[in-house]
């Protein structure tokens, strides 16, 4: 999610830099530094990570799988390697297991380090009954604690976790949050923003020292999706609001460091996206809606300069600009992808056509009656002047943020238009927005789909804009503006749980009562539900 309010939030507002090497890896000490984790799992295999530092150059390390955590019924054996080239990040595939059975595992080295053991689950074959999801989204280390983690690391009803990305953030100390706003001892290194290989490697370091997420790592697989602060704020195909080429050099330099210190940093496979089958009960397709296809986002401000007539300005760009059925959102090849593995789940016989992905589909415009006292306090004039341009927007059917599918209606059109030509029971998942959303997607005035939005890990989200007003009232606002739009909560943070049987897929909202201090203390949740062959939240 945005702070740049020009763009984001109307309604309130080179890889030939070296990898770090020794320096790095001294201060963090000699052996497994960061614990274990597992990912992108199938009905055979899973993605094994770790991270060992050695006294020589390279380590080579055996990834051990077993029937129980003491180790006596070892049922694979896997080679890999830690080096310098990697930040010392080793991933194996286990391979050879069994559908829809937890296991246990661990990293070896031949002189007998051993890593912790970690506890990760393979993906069910065939007839499924029920299945849990844990979602996440918008985790910004020095706001506060990651108490969403904690509270999931010690369930015992997960089956998989997903991240729809922001799992880290790019910024300097002091940016966002402002120094006032850090958490005390939640120091980010390194102290810049990131730019280079060996800054984005130290980033991922410093979160995953975090002893939550290394506890959630620990005791579940993950699919894990980048958003737009894993390269920089806003980012699409060709840069980012975030980026100055000027100073920060070539965008496709730094993207590419990017990419390869998230898939050093976490068990993720190369595929920028991918369908997995969840027996019979459901396929999750993993998108990329940031870096692989996007168009650059549109910007309302252009509508403005040099118009006479405001409201005019909006009509004509709402008509040209915003309207372009040429501008993509995933890219062709990507587009393609979605429609077939739709087409494939419905044909096949799977239940739930589960889509995991950065942003709101849902339709969203700033309510024509929202006040700018809203705000709160005395904004500067040109904070006050975007959020009425944002409500004039909303007037003429325009929505409060462009850098979500509202801002490429013609993609959005594709999406939606595949699944119900598919036939699909559609369920979206979406992050960025740091708050919790439940739409009811429709395409053409006809039901395509629901869209669950999961709120922030520690990422403030409207309430931190809209201080002058109740966040009931700015949810009531919002929800008797926008038709699709059946709920949301604007004021805590935490994650949600998507449970998917044959009769239902059921979304759960859990919202922690503070994330600034040690504590899983749960506020309030919100439950939401779905049948199959309605594509309508009951």
């Amino acid at each position: 999610m945005s702070i740049n309010l020009r763009r984001r939030d109307l309604f309130g507002a080179g890889l030939a830099a070296a990898i770090p090497g020794r320096a790095w890896a001294t201060a963090l000490n000699r052996g497994f530094t960061h614990n274990v984790a597992s990912g992108e799992p199938s009905q055979t295999a899973v993605l094994l990570w770790t991270r060992y530092v050695p006294a020589g150059d390279a380590a080579a390390l055996t990834a051990e799988v077993a029937e129980d955590a003491g180790f006596t019924r070892i049922v694979t054996r896997s080679e890999t390697t830690a080096a310098a080239t990697t930040d010392y990040c080793a991933s194996a595939r286990a391979e050879g297991l069994e559908p829809g059975r937890w296991y246990y595992y661990r990293f070896r080295t031949a002189s007998g380090e051993t890593s912790p053991t970690g506890r990760t689950r393979t993906l069910p074959a065939g007839r499924t009954g029920r299945f849990n999801i844990a979602v996440f989204s918008c985790s910004n280390l020095p706001f506060g604690l990651f108490n969403a983690y904690a509270h999931a690391a010690g369930r015992q009803d997960i089956d998989l976790l997903v991240h729809l990305g922001d799992y880290i953030y790019e910024y300097g100390r002091g940016t966002y949050p402002s120094a006032a706003e850090a958490m005390p001892g939640r120091i980010l290194e390194p102290a810049n923003e990131i730019v280079t290989p060996a800054d984005y490697h130290a980033r991922y370091a410093t979160y995953r020292r975090d002893r939550d997420l290394q506890a959630l790592h620990q005791r579940f697989p993950m699919i894990s999706i980048w958003d737009d602060h894993e390269f920089a704020n806003d980012t699409w195909k060709d840069g980012a609001q975030n980026h100055q080429s000027e100073t920060e050099g070539p965008w496709e330099t730094r993207k590419a460091a990017a990419k390869a210190a998230y898939r050093h940093w976490l068990p993720m496979s190369d595929e920028p996206y991918k369908a997995y089958e969840i027996g019979d009960l459901a396929t999750l397709i993993r998108l990329d809606t940031r870096a692989e296809g996007r168009d650059k986002q549109p910007e309302l401000a252009d509508a403005f300069k040099l118009a006479d007539d405001p409201a005019k300005a909006l009509a004509a760009f709402r008509d040209t600009v915003w309207a372009d059925p040429a501008r993509q959102m995933l890219g062709a090849p990507q587009e393609a992808f979605l429609a077939d593995a739709l087409t494939a789940s419905v044909k096949g016989g799977t239940r739930w056509q589960v889509v995991a992905q950065q942003i709101l589909a849902g339709e969203t415009k700033t309510p024509a009656d929202a006040d700018a006292s809203w705000l709160g306090g005395t904004p500067p004039d040109y904070v006050k002047q975007r959020f009425q341009a944002g409500v004039l927007a909303g007037k003429i059917g325009l929505p409060f943020n462009f850098d979500s599918w509202g801002g490429y209606p013609a993609a959005r059109t594709r999406y939606l238009g595949a699944a119900q030509a598919a036939g699909a029971n559609l369920v979206n998942l979406a992050g960025d927005s740091h708050n919790a959303w439940a739409y009811d997607l429709a395409n053409g005035g006809s039901p395509a789909g629901v869209e669950f939005g999961v709120q922030g890990v520690t990422s403030p989200g409207m309430e931190s804009y809209m201080r002058g007003a109740d966040p009931k009232q700015v949810a009531e606002a919002l929800v008797g503006a926008n038709p699709e739009l059946k709920w949301c909560e604007t004021q805590h943070r935490g994650y949600m749980t998507l449970s998917l049987t044959p009769d239902a897929a059921q979304c759960d909202w859990h919202f922690l009562e503070t994330i600034r201090a040690r504590s899983t203390a749960i506020a309030a949740t919100h439950t939401a539900l779905v049948q199959p062959g309605t594509n309508r939240i009951a």
